[in-house]
């Protein structure tokens, strides 16, 4: 009988705080997320600073908090995996400091994650059958990437956004229309009372690149539009410009990802990232999938913001296929997927 494997995943590349423990890479006993939404929500935005300082006090009683739910002790634990990049080099540098001292002080293997890694491998934890190859799509404030899963840990980027990514560009239009951060969640909640139609914004195509995205014309256009009735004195539906701003973006992910579902031959289709949480976005991918008789694959909202289950699921498939980190593993703000 083969031996059980358990990881702990620990994320710290923004504003959570999160431990998992995963047992076998695909069922998770906890998964705790000590959140600073309400903290940042008083600046409009993330703090770096701030942030950092409360992942030092947060962490250690998170992971206490995931070891305990799960039922396990540090004895019990095989491997000891951390988001190490991309991120806030000062967040990710808290939850990289706090599993090299743990791993280092219980002897444990300790495995370096990539955050995107993580969002994507999310999926595996609720749909147990999905296994590679599939396509991906990745979307969250920071990161716009369609992929191509061709094996657990190995991927190919088949575009990815040129300017802004898809969820800053909600966090900015969100502040535009007053409605302040995060700018995801209240969006796609406002949205449900407007018209998708009231508005034509333009859905940017990159020139000579067919997979890649650009959302900062799209941005401008909201704010032009705002401007403009603003010196006509006319009132601006802030639930129709939502709703017409969404549907701007979701047309361009739907029709970039099913394109390259179809290019590439995938006959399974995911999404990943915190604004893979948005409902319209949802539902329009599970809608042309099923006319274009792919598999669609979405994780339950609570996996696709940041989370440390992810990062667990996605340190198993690294520890199982030998990847192990030393104790020079550093913080990277910018690394890129596929990248060690």
């Amino acid at each position: 009988m083969t031996e059980d494997i358990f990881i702990l995943g620990i994320e710290s590349s923004c504003d959570e705080t999160a431990a998992a423990v995963i047992k076998n890479g695909r069922e998770v006993l906890s998964n705790v997320i000590s959140s600073q939404i309400d903290l940042h929500t008083l600046y409009g935005g993330v703090v770096p600073e701030i942030a950092s300082r409360k992942h030092i006090e947060k962490i250690n009683q998170v992971v206490d908090q995931a070891l305990e739910e799960a039922g396990k002790t540090l004895e019990d634990i095989t491997a000891i995996a951390v988001t190490y990049g991309p991120g806030l080099v000062g967040a990710l540098l808290v939850g990289v400091s706090f599993a090299k001292s743990l791993a280092f002080a219980t002897n444990k293997p300790l495995v370096g994650v990539h955050h995107i890694e993580g969002h994507i491998s999310a999926n595996y934890i609720e749909h147990k059958d999905l296994e590679p190859p599939f396509g991906c799509l990745v979307v969250s404030g920071g990161h716009t990437h369609l992929v191509a899963v061709k094996d657990y840990g190995e991927y190919e980027i088949l575009g990815c956004t040129r300017d802004d990514a898809a969820g800053e560009a909600f966090d900015k239009v969100a502040r535009a229309i007053g409605l302040g951060y995060p700018g995801g969640p209240k969006i796609d909640k406002i949205s449900k009372e407007g018209n998708p139609d009231a508005i034509h914004f333009p859905r940017a195509k990159v020139e000579n690149s067919q997979y890649d995205f650009s959302f900062s014309g799209l941005k401008s256009a909201v704010l032009n539009y705002i401007n403009s009735c603003e010196m006509k004195g006319e009132e601006v539906n802030v639930a129709d410009v939502a709703a017409s701003f969404q549907k701007a973006v979701v047309d361009v992910l739907v029709e970039h990802g099913i394109h390259g579902a179809k290019e590439y031959g995938f006959h399974k289709f995911a999404i990943a990232g915190g604004v893979a949480s948005n409902s319209t976005l949802r539902r329009a991918f599970e809608e042309e999938c099923k006319k274009q008789k792919i598999e669609f694959c979405c994780p339950s909202p609570i996996f696709c913001t940041d989370n440390a289950a992810m990062i667990g699921v996605a340190g198993y498939y690294e520890y199982i296929k030998g990847t192990r980190s030393g104790w020079d593993l550093n913080a990277i703000p910018n690394l890129k997927l596929g990248e060690r």
